[in-house]
């Protein structure tokens, strides 16, 4: 170890007694009453010492008001450095700060919000790419599509509750159960108007998310379709950030988080009034004897008030 750095470590005596120039600038820089004890110092260099002083600040618990002092080479007076409040190894501190995109949980979004979707979101996709390929809510994968071969349809005897649950694919047991034909009730037009209903009532247009949205579900990406008489009137959000996310969700609703909520128009606003103060509009005194409010030949009497 070398003697310069022997000498780094030891502090200054001078600027480790100047302990009451640096606290009167603390005080200086401080709010008053808030520079506490002297909590030791350090350090810094060649006739360099920082000297610490508890904070007694409200909201600043552990931090602590840093002063450093130099001296010159073969000089005899200490000069003031800075003043900066730096926290201690047991000061409160704020969280680590994280984006937006990280720190948004599904269910943050409230009525009026709006959440941006990125230009390259890959949960979003081109409605149309022109290529031959099946939807990504089709039952097979590309790969299965290219292997899948026209069969004619398979019958399987037995009754259908000694079928297997899950039927081969291209058998009557498989197209009777995609059309519900193997359940032994299902659900009538009642149960649909119910249950309709009940889901225009809960994520429908006259919801306060839906009437501060910038947009309806119909025109939305992540908007899911639905087969059956229900899809012309309902659909499954896919956004995780909507609070209407997996829910069934009316065509007329709307929330903060639609595809295309960073690019929606806004309204045209209508243009102020023009009033024209350098203009007078002479107005007469008494009504013109041809206006037809007093008749011509009238007596004196009359003309005072106007009417006989």
């Amino acid at each position: 170890m070398s003697a310069a750095t022997t000498r780094s470590r030891t502090p200054d005596r001078l600027c480790a007694e100047a302990v009451d120039l640096a606290r009167s600038a603390a005080e200086e820089a401080a709010a008053p009453g808030v520079v506490g004890e002297h909590a030791g110092l350090s350090s810094e260099g060649d006739r360099v010492v920082t000297h610490f002083f508890e904070c007694k600040e409200l909201g600043y618990r552990g931090w602590r008001w840093a002063v450093t002092v130099a001296r010159a080479s073969r000089a005899k007076f200490v000069t003031l450095d800075e003043v900066v409040l730096l926290p201690g190894p047991d000061a409160l501190l704020a969280p680590e700060w994280v984006p937006w995109s990280e720190r948004l949980r599904p269910g943050d979004m409230g009525p009026g919000d709006l959440l941006p979707t990125d230009a390259e979101d890959l949960r979003l996709e081109p409605g149309y790419s022109g290529e031959d390929e099946p939807a990504p809510n089709a039952p097979v994968s590309e790969e299965m599509a290219e292997l899948v071969e026209a069969e004619d349809a398979e019958v399987t005897a037995g009754a259908p509750s000694n079928l297997p649950m899950a039927p081969s694919r291209g058998s009557i047991t498989s197209v009777a159960e995609e059309l519900g034909m193997r359940r032994a009730r299902v659900l009538s037009r009642y149960g649909l108007h119910v249950a309709a209903d009940r889901w225009e009532e809960s994520y429908g247009a006259k919801t306060p998310m839906a009437q501060a949205a910038p947009a309806s579900c119909v025109t939305c990406g992540f908007l899911s379709p639905i087969g059956g008489s229900l899809g012309q009137a309902f659909g499954v959000c896919a956004n995780e950030f909507s609070p209407a996310d997996g829910r069934v969700v009316s065509l007329t609703y709307g929330c903060g988080g639609h595809s295309e909520a960073a690019v929606m128009p806004k309204p045209p606003r209508p243009a102020p009034p023009v009033i024209d103060e350098t203009r007078v509009d002479p107005f007469p005194l008494r009504p013109s004897p041809d206006s037809g409010s007093v008749s011509v030949g009238a007596d004196g009497d009359s003309a005072e008030l106007g009417h006989s």
